[in-house]
């Protein structure tokens, strides 16, 4: 098939191996990254649950847990950071804490959703990069059909069925990737709400060092 495919065609199938290429590497690599700092999560928040079990925060930002502590260690080490330099007035205290916290997550979640668009920009634009091929391939055979003087169904559906193989091509590309977006993209959004409780929990505990 790809020896009889015009050179149009051939671009399109190229284009369309490239972005294939892309969505996979960008899925592989975000889904490493993902379980990698669930894992150093769930560890970390088993270490910091035994500390502030007491709610001793002075012990948690001494506890020297800064490495590979995952997504929910680097949001909760920004609130500890934040109470250390925080004043002794309790609603500033807890309003400092508060908004390292939001900022921290913020910056998470950005992180998180590195590449995710092009997963996105995949899964939207393959489907046309291939029904472009198509186009270009039904056209140039009804040009051999007019340059030949002849008609009828035989004399194009050759050229037809190879144009809708760049169709075929790019429904294969895309299905993946929007599968993969929206995988990932769920992913993401669940790990904001543990972030976020994990916060509410943590100022929960600041709250009730001040009310000692």
């Amino acid at each position: 098939m790809w020896s009889t495919m015009g050179l149009f065609a051939k671009g399109v199938v190229v284009v369309l191996g490239f972005m294939s290429m892309a969505s996979v590497v960008v899925a592989f690599e975000r889904i490493v990254v993902f379980s990698k700092s669930r894992s150093e999560s769930f560890g970390f928040a088993e270490k910091m649950a035994k500390i502030l079990q007491n709610g001793d925060i002075g012990a948690a930002v001494s506890a020297g847990l800064h490495k590979n502590v995952g997504h929910l260690g680097r949001v909760i080490n920004a609130g500890l950071m934040a109470f250390r330099l925080a004043p002794q007035d309790k609603d500033a205290a807890v309003e400092s804490v508060a908004r390292a916290l939001e900022r921290q997550a913020a910056r998470e979640v950005q992180v998180f959703k590195r590449g995710i668009g092009v997963l996105a920009t995949v899964g939207s634009t393959a489907p046309f990069v291939g029904l472009l091929g198509t186009v270009m391939g039904i056209v140039n055979a009804f040009q051999m059909m007019a340059s030949s003087g002849s008609g009828g169904l035989g004399t194009v559906s050759a050229g037809i069925a190879e144009a809708l193989i760049t169709t075929a091509f790019g429904l294969l590309v895309a299905i993946p990737a929007v599968v993969a977006f929206n995988f990932l993209q769920g992913w993401v959004d669940a790990r904001s709400v543990d972030i976020s409780e994990s916060s509410n929990e943590f100022l929960d505990v600041v709250a009730k060092h001040f009310a000692r």
